[in-house]
């Protein structure tokens, strides 16, 4: 009833239905971490003023503000 090629046959069977979950499963977990948001807060990051340029509507930073190249524009080149 039982013999050995047989029972040899089902271990890698088995083994080859248990190591398929398990890769399946690892898939799905790193499908799922990529997919996530990444959530780390840069403790250097502060949040800036912001201003609006009159002239093109484009809110930029006041520290750091650049001339947009339309006539008007209030920021320096």
């Amino acid at each position: 009833m039982f013999s050995l090629p047989k029972l040899l046959v089902l271990a890698v069977i088995v083994a080859a239905v248990w190591y398929g979950f398990k890769m399946w499963d690892r898939g799905g977990r790193i499908r799922d971490e990529d997919s996530k948001p990444d959530r780390r807060i840069d403790a250097a990051a502060e949040p800036e003023d912001m201003s609006k340029c009159d002239v093109c509507g484009t809110f930029v930073p006041e520290d750091s503000a650049r001339h947009c190249g339309r006539d008007g524009c209030p920021y320096p080149s």
